[in-house]
């Protein structure tokens, strides 16, 4: 066999493939984390593509490639090639992220599908979330605090929503009133529970059983005092929270803490930099208490919190799920790599 073809698959027939099914990503989710956990992964740092420093990529942009291998069953290679431009929803009307997934068999090495990544991007990324609440929120917590109204904000909520069943209110603050109460509207449509936008960070976090923070921000506004005993606090983006939110936090978890620190954009990384954080201070990768290894929530009253990273795995195994079913209903378009190799 000589010709060459994969599928290509448009956002619209991703979202058709199951890209917005939250419950499966939070699976994929899961069993890949402990598929990494375990060996059965391989996940390379990712490379960051920027004009100017870390501090300007706000205006500037950045762009991240984040490879990965899935072994048993899976035995599939392949790449995310994410932008990430800021100012792209306010000067474009565009997408903050975008990008793309590659997957390739590692029998030949051959592509076997392309396919719109930004769903899949923001999807999984609210999917570790839910995997997060599964194992370290109290079961019956009951209100929400967010800021940040974008597209993690979205999907963050879709996953706290669909792992805990009694949530009965949600604050959202952002820097734009306007986008929040958007926010907030849209959500409480989707999701049929209360979400109300608030006028200051404080206002939105204090007193609340789940706290999360995703927003571009490069010097920390979340103080310790507004982190209540027996919440969860899902720490997003980067350096979002003063120090004192860790050093009070009964639990650090992440979900690769040599990412984390290899990136060095994050609140513990930065702690740990300064000298205010230790490895040893990390109670656990999320794997590990999802196996069983370490213990997750032990009580109603600990402050835990969860700072994921991302990884290139994670991405790739959704998108695994969205190909098969994209295979089987036969959606997406066969493309042409060659028809016969010109050199072999």
């Amino acid at each position: 066999m000589s010709k060459v073809s994969f599928i290509y698959l448009s956002q619209e027939e991703v979202v058709k493939s199951g890209g917005t099914d939250m419950l499966k990503t939070i699976s994929d989710v899961e069993e890949v984390l402990v598929m990494r956990h375990k060996g059965e992964c391989i996940v390379p740092h990712k490379v960051v593509l920027r004009k100017g420093t870390q501090e300007e990529e706000s205006v500037t942009g950045r762009v991240n490639a984040l490879p990965g291998y899935i072994g048993k069953d899976k035995n599939i290679g392949g790449i995310k090639w994410v932008a990430s431009f800021v100012q792209n929803p306010f000067k474009h009307g565009l997408p903050r992220s975008s990008s793309l997934i590659i997957i390739n068999s590692f029998e030949t090495g051959i592509p076997l599908a392309i396919m719109d990544g930004t769903i899949i991007s923001a999807m999984r990324t609210g999917a570790v979330a839910g995997v997060a609440c599964k194992y370290l929120a109290n079961k019956d917590a009951r209100t929400v605090g967010m800021v940040g109204a974008g597209v993690i904000g979205r999907t963050v909520l879709m996953a706290v929503k669909a792992v805990l069943k009694d949530i009965v209110q949600v604050q959202i603050y952002d820097l734009f009133m306007e986008r929040a109460e958007k926010f907030a509207k849209g959500m409480q449509d989707e999701l049929k529970v209360p979400v109300s936008a608030v006028d200051s960070a404080e206002k939105a976090l204090s007193n609340k059983d789940i706290i999360m923070t995703a927003t571009p921000a490069k010097k920390p506004y979340v103080k310790a005092p507004w982190v209540a005993g027996g919440s969860l606090y899902l720490h997003m983006s980067g350096y979002e929270c003063e120090y004192g939110v860790l050093s009070q936090s009964d639990k650090i978890v992440v979900d690769n803490w040599e990412d984390v620190k290899a990136r060095n954009s994050q609140t513990p990384a930065l702690m740990l930099h300064d000298g205010k954080l230790s490895d040893g201070n990390i109670h656990a990768e999320i794997a590990e208490i999802i196996i069983g290894e370490k213990p997750g929530r032990e009580n109603r009253k600990e402050r835990i919190f969860f700072n994921p990273v991302g990884m290139g795995v994670q991405n790739l195994m959704v998108a695994h799920r969205i190909y098969r079913t994209a295979k089987e209903k036969g959606y997406g378009q066969t493309l042409t790599l060659w028809d016969k190799p010109m050199w072999i």
